[in-house]
């Protein structure tokens, strides 16, 4: 039978790795690289928005990984520089619905009506003002049409510790279907996208200040042990 002073360790003990427990499962995990591939509805641009895709940039995969007709971009690193606009986004693969934030950027460029219309360098983001008609994230142009030209559709989100899978519907945005000149254009379902993202965690766990709390905790509990060992 454990006497009280033995108890209160074995409960200060216990209590202290649960709480270290819990803000080391959250891992929260940061994108550094990987690919997205987009295959467009070349046709349904053609007729309903009058855009022929003409080429595309030297820096752009093809075909990406949605077939033979797809294309892929590269996810611009955390470090990159001007011109490229450096990837920030970040999420708590346990939690990610509640703890995404930042941006996916992307090199590349879509060249349509003889080279005359470019969209590229695409970032893809999350702006709550876009719902609850849309999920939220858009995929933005920031050369050439400089404007948020589709919202997303999300059919797949699979967020780890070291990858992070986004899939689903490329939809026209109000500001491109502006653009084009026919509102009626916006939502329209004109092609599929796929994010394969590398990532690792960001180093901010164990929380420190639990952590710190924790050790104290340990610490203050040897030093009241070995004052009653010597009054004893």
């Amino acid at each position: 039978m454990q006497c009280p002073r033995q108890t209160a360790l074995t409960a200060s003990l216990l209590i202290g790795a649960s709480v270290f427990s819990i803000s080391a499962h959250a891992i929260p995990a940061d994108v550094v690289g990987g690919q997205t591939s987009v295959l467009l509805d070349a046709e349904l641009l053609e007729s309903a928005a009058g855009l022929t895709i003409s080429g595309v940039s030297s820096d752009v995969i093809v075909p990406g990984n949605l077939g033979t007709d797809s294309v892929a971009f590269d996810i611009n690193s955390r470090s990159a520089t001007a011109p490229l606009l450096p990837t920030t986004f970040s999420y708590d693969s346990d939690d990610f619905l509640t703890t995404f934030s930042g941006t996916i950027e992307h090199l590349g460029s879509v060249f349509f009506n003889t080279d005359t219309v470019e969209v590229g360098n695409f970032t893809i983001g999350f702006d709550a003002g876009r719902t609850p008609t849309n999920s939220g994230f858009f995929v933005e142009s920031t050369v050439g049409v400089a404007a948020i030209l589709f919202d997303v559709a999300p059919t797949l989100l699979d967020p780890t510790a070291t990858s992070l899978t986004i899939a689903g519907d490329l939809l026209v945005s109000a500001e491109f279907a502006g653009f084009l000149g026919d509102t009626a254009l916006t939502g329209a379902d004109v092609g599929d996208f796929r994010v394969e993202a590398n990532a690792q965690a960001n180093g901010q766990v164990p929380v420190p200040a639990t952590l710190a709390l924790f050790t104290l905790g340990l610490v203050g509990i040897g030093y009241r042990q070995r004052r009653a060992q010597r009054s004893a």
